[in-house]
């Protein structure tokens, strides 16, 4: 039997023993009463033990004073340790990590030194793997595609790496193309490890990688400007590893998918290094790979050169059926169907790190697009459709898969800065993902402004941040504008909305940092601020509106604030397709 505490003065009217119990007891008494009518027959018998059993149980549970199987209702405000909120602990580790940036510290990490992330689920655990990049260069000369892992998306263990040493293939198969070439070989090629994707794919994980040769094409020399020859750096290459188990880290090596493809023949001459006429066409870095409801395999690939394109996989194998010579016009279209540009006109354009997904409730297949330079200027993009191939459509209708915009959007991240900290710069790269309860998730590396803290090297530093993902009603995705962190998801009550927010519109500024208005929500549901008129909250779908702007609400952490709280957010977007970021500061 379950026993409540009994309160002062409530003794008399507070049940010793729970609900449940006396249904027990009931049940009990039921049966005896259906013995007592066993011998009457057909429907009288029946009748009789229905109408016993409707008078009989509502009196026993009003002698008891039974309402339901619940605790009794307390007056006053719960004991702290059932407030979830009050017992809520919001994460400590410091953004500035550049003290604790070595390997030698590197169980004190959690999200430090993360760069092109991506994140699968396997057993308890949520793996999230990157981009060789760290501060100081901490990972160099340890292997290659860090990884660590979490079951609750906050709290992260470093792992190691996922790739002990560069494939022998790669260099091989790349010296092999250039003796086709008539070209000499490259001893010691410079490698650059980069923005692997790792996805399950029926009982296996695949992760398909990019290795970088950083070597000029005509003579096989290192990218230096004292080497330079007159011709573009070497190709990259997308490989490919699977393993049945991420926790063992046993990944089998299966060799090249595809390669970086010119459609200018043996031309690849550079008149200097201020010409940006590309030689290679699709850029063979910056995978994304995504298995259709119709059980069709893709690889979306491409980045800088001359857009992103979809190539088609054997599910079987992960590869390609066929390619042909990577500099030979007439197989460029085994290499891809460009799906995405941002100008038709240009071979060397702002715009990579392709993250592709499809929604089953929106019905629609969502590109992801990192915009500009990553150190500072790095934004997000998104574009959709009804299809895997295209055409993708951006906020406004148009389509980017022919360059009718120069400008996709939504943005949905940008450089920002709310109140008490340095802000955030190089927001992009993201993966996006589920958890095992389908809500969603944006994953990216973020950088700190130069100078933070004295540091004139804090841009490298390089934070993983993990974020919720929204729907709008229209059907596209709104990213939280502060990391997530776990806050339990204890109902929003309407009168929690009033008072003070920063608000930050996501406005397009290149390398620049958006800051924060303010927004004040009264009780007469007036708003009044930098974004105004009447207000009105749906608690059943999380939705405050003002005015015509509809946001979506979250209880997340203020990580700006000392020490770190939880509040409410929201995020959204407005008519010209730029997010709105807020949060609650009193």
């Amino acid at each position: 039997m379950k026993l409540y505490p009994v309160i002062a003065g409530e003794a008399e009217r507070r049940p010793a023993i729970s609900c449940q119990s006396l249904i027990t007891i009931i049940q009990y008494l039921a049966s005896l009463v259906f013995n007592v009518f066993q011998g009457m027959a057909g429907q009288a018998r029946h009748d009789r033990i229905r109408y016993s059993l409707i008078v009989f149980i509502p009196f026993i549970l009003s002698l008891s004073g039974c309402k339901e199987d619940e605790p009794p209702v307390i007056s006053g405000s719960q004991p702290e340790e059932n407030d979830l909120l009050n017992k809520f602990v919001a994460p400590e580790y410091t953004d500035d990590y550049a003290s604790i940036a070595g390997w030698g510290q590197r169980s004190l990490w959690n999200l430090a030194n993360v760069h092109d992330p991506t994140v699968e689920k396997c057993g308890d655990y949520y793996y999230l793997y990157g981009t060789d990049a760290s501060y100081g260069n901490a990972h160099e000369g340890h292997g290659h595609f860090p990884y660590r892992r979490s079951k609750d998306l906050v709290n992260w263990s470093f792992q190691g790496m996922a790739m002990n040493e560069t494939p022998a293939w790669v260099k091989d198969t790349l010296n092999n193309m250039r003796s086709r070439l008539g070209l000499p070989e490259i001893a010691n090629p410079s490698y650059g490890h980069w923005a692997p994707v790792v996805r399950k794919a029926g009982n296996k994980y695949r992760m398909y990688y990019s290795i970088v040769i950083d070597n000029y094409i005509k003579t096989g020399k290192q990218n230096t400007d004292a080497n330079f020859d007159n011709s573009w750096t070497e190709r990259a290459f997308i490989g490919l590893m699977e393993t049945n188990d991420l926790a063992g880290n046993q990944w089998i090596d299966k060799g090249m998918v595809v390669c970086s493809s010119s459609d200018k023949g043996t031309n690849w001459a550079r008149p200097n290094r201020n010409d940006w006429n590309a030689y290679f066409k699709w850029n063979a870095i910056d995978p994304s790979y995504i298995i259709t409801p119709e059980g069709k395999h893709y690889l979306i690939y491409g980045s800088w050169h001359s857009g992103i394109v979809a190539l088609a996989l054997d599910p079987e194998t992960g590869k390609p059926s066929q390619l042909g010579e990577p500099w030979d016009a007439n197989a460029l279209p085994n290499y891809g169907t460009r799906i995405y540009t941002r100008d038709t006109n240009s071979r060397w354009q702002g715009s990579e790190a392709p993250e592709i997904i499809y929604n089953e409730t929106t019905g629609y297949y969502y590109l992801f697009l990192a915009y500009d330079e990553l150190s500072v200027a790095y934004n997000t993009r998104v574009c959709r459709s009804q299809n895997i191939e295209g055409p993708y459509l951006d906020f406004n209708g148009k389509n980017v898969g022919i360059s009718e915009t120069k400008d996709c959007k939504p943005v949905l991240t940008h450089p920002y800065k709310f109140n008490n900290h340095s802000g955030w710069v190089g927001i992009s790269h993201c993966c996006i993902f589920k958890d095992d309860k389908s809500n969603w998730y944006y994953c990216s590396q973020g950088r700190l402004p130069a100078n933070t803290n004295g540091n004139a090297y804090s841009n490298a530093v390089m934070m993983g941040h993990v974020r919720k993902i929204r729907w709008t009603e229209s059907g596209w995705p709104v990213v939280m504008p502060e990391r997530y962190a776990a806050v339990p998801t204890v109902a929003i009550e309407e009168s929690e909305l009033t008072g003070t927010y920063e608000n930050i519109t996501l406005r397009y500024s290149y390398g620049n940092q958006q800051t924060s208005q303010t927004i004040t929500l009264s009780a007469d549901h007036k708003a009044t601020g930098s974004i105004s008129g009447n207000w009105s909250w749906d608690a059943s779908h999380k939705l405050l509106t003002i005015g015509n702007q509809q946001l979506c609400v979250e209880r997340e952490v203020d990580w700006e604030a000392s020490p770190r709280k939880h509040t409410l957010v929201y995020a959204g977007l407005n008519a010209s397709g730029e997010s709105l970021w807020g949060k609650k500061i009193k």
